[in-house]
């Protein structure tokens, strides 16, 4: 095979019509496995194979691009770096989106190695194509080409040669040509900005993500909703909340929340700002966020008992996410009625909104309601157990009902709150003092699917892992749950004929 692999190479060179050797080409690179592919290639000369996917015939460069994706991975970086650079860089001019995809992904590739990367560095001719790449129509190779310069600013040399004057002219060059690609530097430079304090010094010392951030607060609507992405990402590590609030962003997006009842156009860029607040207040301190930022929470309950299905459901999201832990159920209760209110109003939506709402609403709900087993002081447990008790006239019906219906989403959505309350005691004298419950938790049946199934077998595992459980239950319920546990959650009884005599 690797003789035939070699020959079908060599008969490349000069061919007016290389189809045919093309496509026996890529049937044995396919046919082999890629061991013995890592140990044949290295030997076998690729030009061939380059220079007609420099060509335009589609067909061909089609072949081509398959061919060299099988060789090229099976090579190390360096081996790619230094045999072959100068082709990846034509390729990176090739009008076929496929070869520039193929050219950049090894580009990838030899950024990764801090032996072959030097190759690339020495190259600004190709580091300035690469960056024109961000500028294409198709979004998979703009995509492609900002993962491999990412890649190129996570060491020092790459951070500093990337911003050097030139190449930061080519993409700032690059920006201008419309503001969908001049999001795509964004997006390029929050990437970098997430790596290190350094690289963020960099990327803040280019102007462009003050550009960024003057264009959150700017009068373009669309933008402002792209800008509130970026700066979310951004806001994603310590270094870059840390430079967001230095540079006031985190009080002007609290400013913008403010002024959004008077905004008509504020629904388009309100869920982004409520979604950088929640993320910010679950990887900082739930407390300090909203007592410092009180504007959010208050936004977030007008949002959960408004009328606008969009707005409820970033609401409900938020609030399931703040209430994950500890800290943020504390901030929830010391709202006092306020958040009792919003709570009953999730409830009702988990009863009769679309399916999509119910199931977020189930979700957040169970993330609220649940209580880790070292946090079970008698406050924090009458705290969920009041707010349960707010969700419904008749709560457990309500988790029951909703169980019961023959939509998997919604019941696996009903197990999750049982299974997030499961380990609290009022909880579990709820499920015996609720006729035939038991009954249906250890019923195999009523679960249509695996997914079902699966998360019956969670709400028995997490009965029988809480201390309590043996003692409210009692003997008999405990032993049946343990029984469901033991053998597992697909367990079916064996069931056996006997024979009647004279029976067909």
């Amino acid at each position: 095979m690797a003789a035939s692999m070699g020959q079908l190479l060599s008969a490349l060179t000069g061919s007016a019509e290389p189809l045919e050797e093309l496509r026996s080409l890529k049937t044995a690179a396919l046919a082999l496995p890629l061991s013995t592919l890592r140990e044949r290639v290295p030997q076998l000369p690729l030009g061939g194979v380059f220079s007609v996917m420099a060509g335009n015939d589609k067909e061909s460069v089609s072949l081509c691009v398959a061919i060299l994706e099988r060789f090229l991975q099976v090579l190390e970086p360096l081996h790619v770096a230094r045999s072959y650079k100068e082709e990846l860089q034509r390729g990176l001019h090739h009008p076929e989106d496929a070869v520039k995809l193929l050219s950049i992904s090894q580009v990838g590739r030899i950024v990764e190695s801090s032996e072959a990367m030097t190759e690339i560095l020495n190259n600004q001719e190709l580091l300035k194509q690469m960056i024109l790449c961000i500028g294409g129509d198709k979004i998979a190779v703009a995509k492609e080409a900002i993962a491999s310069l990412s890649r190129i600013a996570r060491s020092e040399p790459g951070l500093q040669l990337l911003f050097a004057n030139n190449l930061l002219a080519e993409l700032r060059s690059v920006m201008a040509i419309s503001d969908v690609v001049r999001y795509r530097v964004y997006e390029l430079l929050v990437e970098i900005s997430s790596v290190s304090t350094e690289s963020l010094s960099f990327c803040a010392n280019s102007g462009i993500l003050s550009q960024l951030l003057e264009e959150l607060t700017g009068d373009d609507v669309l933008v402002r909703v792209t800008c509130v992405e970026m700066v979310t990402a951004l806001a994603g590590t310590l270094h870059g909340r840390q430079y967001l609030a230095q540079q006031g962003i985190i009080d002007k997006i609290s400013n913008l929340i403010v002024g959004a009842d008077s905004d008509p156009f504020s629904g388009f860029y309100l869920p982004g700002l409520v979604k950088f607040f929640g993320n910010l207040a679950i990887m900082d301190s739930p407390q300090q966020i909203c007592e410092h930022y009180p504007a959010f929470l208050l936004k977030v309950f007008d949002m959960a008992e408004g009328h606008e299905s969009t707005m409820i459901g970033v609401a409900v999201d938020t609030l399931g996410v703040l209430g994950s832990n500890i800290e943020g159920k504390q901030v929830l209760q010391k709202t006092g009625t306020k958040f009792n209110n919003v709570f009953k109003k999730i409830g009702h939506h988990a009863r009769n909104a679309p399916t999509e709402l119910r199931v977020r609403c189930l979700d957040s709900i169970s993330s609220i309601m649940y209580l880790p087993p070292d946090h079970h002081t008698d406050d924090l447990l009458a705290m969920a157990e009041s707010w349960f008790r707010c969700l419904s006239n008749q709560p457990m019906e309500m988790f029951r009902s909703i169980a019961a219906q023959p939509f998997p989403e919604l019941h696996c959505g009903a197990l999750k709150v049982f299974i997030a309350i499961a380990n609290q005691p009022w909880a579990q004298r709820m499920i015996i003092d609720s006729p035939g419950f038991v009954e249906y938790i250890v019923d195999r049946t009523v679960d249509p699917d695996k997914e079902s199934k699966d998360a019956k077998f969670e709400l028995v595992k997490a009965l029988i892992n809480a201390k309590t459980t043996a003692k409210v239950f009692g003997n008999q319920h405990y032993l049946r749950l343990r029984a469901y546990h033991r053998e597992g959650p697909y367990y079916v009884k064996a069931v056996s004929a006997v024979a009647v005599e004279g029976a067909e």
